[in-house]
């Protein structure tokens, strides 16, 4: 079964799309949730308000013990929180988890009124054309060695791939884009 944190953000979204692929999901909100399921999501949202909550519901070490055997997805403010704290300048207020081998600039992209939708290309991810929804995305700073795979936007990485985890900068839940989905699940990532 597929998680998706439920604490804060668009996780229905999600489920959603989740649903229309016919993969069983629940809402993952305490450790006993975590549990149950082989593979996680974490939705876009506020990161300060994210990171607070996850404290507060107590899942900073379940998740990053689930990190070390199952895959994790993060979208927007889930991006943020599996990077890593080296060399970049997130704000304080933000604990992030550290599971990922890169660092992020939150907000980098502008303000919410400086969202937008883009046509992008992600042939290393198997898809020739995404409409990427970036909303007060981050971007990435800094690479590490441990990423085996990154996707771009006017040179910019905006998805980052280890060999377990995956996390983007914008929203494929707010266009119904099933693809990254697919792609996570399929990459021997999930297992029903």
């Amino acid at each position: 079964m597929v998680g998706i944190l439920a604490l804060q953000g668009d996780f229905y979204k999600h489920r959603s799309i989740l649903n229309t692929i016919g993969v069983e999901s629940i809402y993952v909100k305490t450790k006993s949730d975590l549990e149950k399921t082989r593979a996680l999501i974490i939705p876009g949202g506020e990161s300060t308000t994210l990171s607070k909550l996850i404290e507060r519901f107590s899942l900073r070490e379940p998740l990053v013990r689930f990190s070390e055997k199952y895959s994790i997805m993060g979208t927007c403010a889930g991006m943020i929180m599996l990077s890593s704290s080296y060399g970049n300048s997130v704000q304080k207020g933000v604990n992030l988890l550290n599971i990922m081998d890169f660092s992020i600039v939150r907000n980098a992209w502008g303000s919410q009124i400086d969202s937008f939708e883009q046509k992008i290309s992600l042939k290393e991810f198997g898809i020739n054309e995404l409409n990427a929804i970036f909303i007060r995305a981050p971007k990435v700073n800094e690479i590490g060695k441990k990423i085996v795979k990154v996707g771009y936007f006017d040179k910019n990485p905006v998805i980052v791939e280890d060999n377990l985890h995956l996390a983007m900068s914008f929203h494929p839940e707010l266009d119904n884009d099933s693809r990254l989905y697919k792609y996570f699940l399929n990459k021997n990532y999930y297992e029903t």
